[in-house]
């Protein structure tokens, strides 16, 4: 970030919102490392060393966190739609919760509480505290107070103030719901369809180098190794078609990940979008990484003999090769998909089994660049013919991982954005174009639907940088989803 730029917004701070602005960040630096800072400069170094300034969106919020809006105009963000990433760290509920009350607290009940915690704190710790920032500061330092442990701070305001303890007994409520399950079951249209046999997706036995011969050393084999198919599609004639499963986490237990604020739009489009293709679509709230490996598991194992496909969608923060739970522990991709191989999902050998995930891939942001004028067209070079090495193949009559789409949301090591408003960039432009494709009179299969997914999202800024999904698949047969 422009320092100039953070100068000015520290020449506007007074020292009492600098500390304000520390206590905001306790949760994303370390606690040592915030000791003895006095002016903004110090923290915003501090800041930088965490990596949280390569955009405004951080300070952004911090700045409204303390009501400091006069200062957003100095940051580019203020213009721009309220996105966000699915990277850590965000702002903690926990930490912007305790400042509300702060904000509120009065200096008649900042003295009472600093005398009704005297004993538990230690009476000269007490007399030091000038706000009650530094007094839960103190709390946490005693074990007093953290994230999860709030029925101390929610007792003495108890007896202060019942609308300050409120704010605590609303939070301790949301941090002890349970995971919720919501099921919608699909409401099917019995409307005849003239030709169900044509929805289905794209082949990759099809040479991408034209004709062409492909042999291992043993004698060439001339016929399909897979159940005998004589259409390019994969068959979708069942009613209703599969499932789709969605696994929506937009809470997090801990004190490092965000709330992801616009994720219920996210499910709201996935809902309608799946349930008009004929999906029966099922929803798990906030699952802990153990819950989510779990469903899936449970899920791997259910006879898909009477449904042609299976989509997985995971909303949620994420980092390179994996996703987060509601506890903030990681889930890497394989551990998503490997219910589903044809080895441990038998009845869905053959069948597409589609996952899209809606979670940050690493830290990094995406630049944009002009492309170069056209060059002279490059002569084709055609490879007349491919072997292997590895002597006579004697595989599955389905290969264990065939058959499977993963769509992400971004390319690995960078960063998602997503709506608080409107939902993730990505999820909503994937649903966009799967209406789009499914009301058209064309037969555009997935990859299509995908490759326009990944021109359009391509085409904004947001915040300033790029994002670039980037599917990856093992399809054997055209996919082409139409309403049912």
């Amino acid at each position: 970030m422009d320092r100039l730029k953070l100068s000015r917004i520290d020449e506007e701070l007074e020292s009492s919102e600098v500390a304000s602005l520390c206590f905001l960040c306790r949760d994303v630096v370390n606690r040592k490392r915030l000791e003895g800072i006095t002016d903004a400069k110090k923290l915003f170094l501090r800041l930088e060393e965490k990596g949280l300034l390569e955009n405004d969106l951080f300070l952004y919020h911090l700045l409204q966190t303390i009501s400091r809006t006069d200062l957003l105009n100095l940051l580019e963000t203020d213009s721009r739609r309220p996105e966000e990433t699915d990277a850590n760290p965000m702002l903690s509920e926990y930490r912007v919760m305790l400042y509300k009350v702060y904000e509120d607290m009065t200096q008649e009940n900042l003295d009472k509480m600093k005398f009704l915690l005297s004993d538990q704190l230690g009476r000269r710790q007490t007399e030091t505290c000038n706000t009650a920032l530094d007094v839960f500061a103190e709390m946490e330092k005693k074990d007093l107070l953290s994230n999860t442990k709030l029925q101390e701070l929610h007792t003495v305001l108890l007896q202060l103030d019942q609308q300050l303890a409120l704010m605590i007994r609303h939070y301790m409520e949301r941090l002890t719901q349970p995971p919720q399950i919501r099921v919608s079951h699909v409401s099917m249209d019995y409307q005849r369809v003239t030709n169900p046999s044509i929805d289905v997706s794209i082949s990759e036995s099809q040479s991408p180098y034209g004709e062409m011969s492909v042999c291992s050393d043993a004698e060439p084999n001339t016929e399909s190794s897979s159940h005998p198919d004589h259409t390019d599609y994969y068959a979708l004639i069942h009613k209703p078609r599969g499932l789709c499963v969605v696994i929506n986490n937009e809470d997090f237990l801990g004190s490092v990940l965000g709330k992801r604020k616009g994720t219920q739009e996210d499910v709201e489009a996935l809902r309608t979008v799946f349930s008009r293709l004929g999906f029966t679509v099922l929803v798990h709230n906030n699952l802990t990484a153990e819950a989510m490996r779990q469903e899936l598991q449970k899920l791997g194992s259910r006879n898909f003999l009477d449904e042609d496909a299976l989509v997985v969608c995971v909303l949620s923060h994420g980092e390179l090769e994996c996703v987060f739970g509601s506890d903030e522990q990681k889930v890497f991709i394989k551990e998503l998909t490997r219910p589903f191989t044809s080895c441990g999902a038998p009845t869905l050998a053959g069948k597409p089994k589609l996952f899209f995930i809606q979670a940050c891939q690493g830290s990094g942001y995406q630049r944009g660049a002009v492309p170069c004028p056209p060059m002279p067209k490059q002569e084709q070079v055609v490879r007349e013919s491919l072997e292997e090495d590895a002597g006579p193949v004697n595989g599955e009559t389905v290969p264990w991982e065939a058959d499977f789409l993963l769509g992400m949301a971004t390319v690995p090591e960078c960063k998602s954005f997503r709506n608080v408003f409107t939902g993730s960039i990505y999820i909503q432009q994937l649903c966009s174009q799967l209406m789009r494709s499914a009301e058209s009179s064309e037969k555009d299969d997935i990859l299509t639907v995908l490759t326009r997914v990944n021109r359009e999202v391509g085409k904004g800024d947001y915040l300033n940088f790029k994002q670039m999904p980037q599917p990856k698949y093992t399809l054997t047969k055209k996919l082409v989803l139409k309403y049912v």
